[in-house]
């Protein structure tokens, strides 16, 4: 049973579809659940001394992009949480501060030279939270299928039947 569950979001696809289920959990246990957004700080430039550039997004804009959030969810009381610094700590340290049972977070699948350059915050989070982690990756946008002239319906995907499936 969750009592709270966190919900740290970047406002990207994957975060909206773990977002939709953290809700589903929260109203599933009578649980609170707590979002959170991480603005990552600007970093120094190192020139004729430090100069600090301005931010890309102020706190009013992420605490409208929050409270979007709640109003998407209005029968629930979501605690709305901004915090700054790196992403990773800080949704470990606010995991630990409440006391979360539970962290339900988006990735964006990243792979390869895109994983390395960039990180991962899921990952991190999967390796280093004290609770159970639940990471939600958005579902891949499909192509549309164009009809070919030499066919009268679209192409359908592949079904494995269950005796194949178990194989797997």
């Amino acid at each position: 049973m969750f009592s709270t569950i966190l919900h740290p979001t970047d406002f990207s696809t994957s975060s909206k579809a773990a977002f939709q289920l953290a809700c589903s959990l929260t109203r599933d246990h009578g649980a609170r659940l707590i979002v959170l957004h991480v603005a990552t700080p600007p970093a120094a430039a190192f020139a004729e001394g430090i100069v600090v550039p301005e931010p890309s997004l102020d706190d009013a804009v992420l605490w409208q992009n929050l409270r979007h959030l709640q109003e998407q969810e209005s029968d629930l009381a979501l605690d709305l949480r901004l915090a700054e610094g790196s992403a990773d700590r800080e949704i470990l340290r606010v995991a630990e501060e409440i006391s979360c049972d539970l962290i339900v977070i988006g990735t964006h699948g990243r792979t390869g030279l895109g994983r390395l350059l960039m990180g991962s915050v899921a990952e991190q989070i999967v390796r280093k939270a004290a609770c159970p982690v639940l990471t939600v990756k958005s579902a891949p946008r499909r192509e549309k299928i164009a009809a070919s002239p030499l066919l009268s319906a679209p192409i359908a995907e592949p079904v494995m039947e269950p005796a194949v499936m178990a194989r797997y």
